[in-house]
């Protein structure tokens, strides 16, 4: 009986995971119409002839398109799910990120990360921390900040930044939100002030925006 595309692809990954000499993690199989691809990296110019090897001998196999790559131990590691175990592994031990509510997803060193967190900064935070791996090219950040800011508490910590500076009058800045976008309006006295607003503003949960409308009266 002919085998299905399905059941050859499982046959040769079975025979790769059984024979000794090869470390199948990082190889990949695909099946089409009896055309097995093996894809992925090994250790060493033998490992990759074994694993060609090991495809052949099992049965239904009518060709091989080997596109296994020989990476030494000492060459970076920057196959697409060694990119995202890297990414994983940097989330967990960051304190900033909750890393339970972050998915990974690494297709041709393009990251792209879904989620959902309570700060503005969280987000940030785990866009770096991707986008400094090696190998990785480039990051799409869909992480969605989920509480939604209050004008209230935005604007006391406006307040309670302005206070911690000499000089610093909040009183003329006023606080809008919608969604996640806070519009600050008003005037102060100096850049500086106007910018002490804005970090105000983007450092409470739920932000995801901020519309600096704040008029400089110099």
């Amino acid at each position: 009986m002919t085998k299905t595309d399905g059941q050859l692809q499982r046959d040769v990954m079975e025979e790769l995971e059984w024979e000794p000499s090869i470390d199948h993690a990082d190889i990949g199989v695909a099946a089409n119409d009896g055309v097995v691809t093996l894809s992925g990296f090994v250790k060493s110019y033998p490992e990759k002839l074994a694993a060609e090897q090991a495809a052949r001998r099992v049965a239904g196999v009518k060709a091989i398109a080997e596109e296994i790559k020989v990476r030494f131990a000492s060459d970076p590691k920057t196959a697409d799910h060694e990119i995202a175990r890297r990414i994983l592994d940097i989330l967990a031990w960051d304190v900033l990120v909750p890393d339970d509510r972050i998915t990974v997803k690494v297709e041709h060193g393009w990251v792209t990360l879904n989620g959902d967190v309570e700060w503005n900064y969280q987000s940030n935070e785990a866009r770096k921390v991707a986008g400094r791996i090696t190998g990785v090219l480039g990051v799409t950040n869909l992480i969605k900040v989920k509480t939604l800011p209050a004008a209230f508490d935005i604007k006391e910590r406006i307040v309670a930044a302005f206070k911690r500076q000499a000089n610093f009058d909040a009183g003329s800045v006023t606080v809008a939100t919608e969604g996640g976008t806070v519009k600050l309006g008003g005037r102060v006295k100096a850049w500086h002030e106007r910018g002490v607003a804005e970090r105000a503003a983007w450092a409470a949960p739920g932000v995801t925006k901020v519309e600096d409308n704040i008029v400089v009266a110099l």
